[in-house]
């Protein structure tokens, strides 16, 4: 993956020389729009071979919240200008520091927060012999993840908790369970392990050209088949 590593290290370079102002005019905004706390998120994530690193972020959240580490659209906690950030992916601008560093790729699985790469097992440990990356085949897919979470949690309120009855839980305990929880249960039971899925298949099928195909697609906001999936 030499090449991969070059391509990293250059784009992040010229990106961070042409993307300067951008960068400068959405921290003034969030320290405009968001004040009482800082521009940059910097939070603890598992990287390459599980070793952790500081990954940086714009800001999207109010200073006080939870800490739950899922969020769906409308969250009480994200921003109005938070929201937008996220929609259009500009929260990630600053993982071309991490890029050019060498503590992510351009394209990888998502880093995740310690206690999710924690529970991988057996041949799923293969995603962590790659850099995270800033998009990959599993945000192409989940782009919109937010919103496929509220969208679930909707459902379940709406119509009598299908889903969540299909994997053995009880309508009472569903109805005990907060929008926060039902989010939390689907992102654990649901989305991350398709993850997981779907990042081993980039390990074990790595393809450079697949690499731009979905860098292209990130930033047109386009769709592409990968996986024998659209995604």
């Amino acid at each position: 993956m030499i090449l991969k590593f070059l391509f990293d290290r250059i784009v992040a370079f010229v990106g961070l020389m042409f993307l300067w102002p951008v960068l400068l005019i959405v921290a003034i905004l969030i320290k405009i729009k968001m004040p009482g706390g800082p521009a940059f998120f910097v939070q603890k994530r598992v990287g390459k071979d599980g070793k952790l690193f500081n990954c940086h972020k714009f800001r999207t959240m109010t200073v006080k919240h939870n800490g739950s580490t899922v969020s769906v659209a409308g969250d009480s906690r994200i921003t109005p200008l938070g929201a937008k950030l996220r929609h259009y992916k500009l929260d990630e601008l600053p993982g071309l520091w991490d890029v050019l560093i060498g503590n992510m790729s351009f394209v990888g699985p998502r880093p995740d927060v310690p206690g999710y790469a924690d529970k991988l097992v057996g041949d799923d440990r293969d995603v962590l012999k790659l850099r995270p990356g800033i998009t990959g085949p599993a945000t192409l897919k989940y782009r919109l993840e937010d919103e496929m979470i509220a969208d679930f949690v909707s459902n379940q309120r709406n119509h009598g908790a299908t889903e969540l009855g299909k994997y053995g839980l009880s309508e009472s305990q569903i109805q005990g369970m907060s929008d926060q929880e039902v989010a939390v249960w689907y992102n654990d039971n649901v989305i991350y392990p398709d993850k997981v899925r779907i990042n081993c298949y980039y390990y074990r099928h790595y393809s450079f050209i697949k690499d731009i195909q979905m860098l292209f697609c990130t930033v047109l906001g386009k769709k592409m088949m990968y996986a024998g999936e659209e995604i």
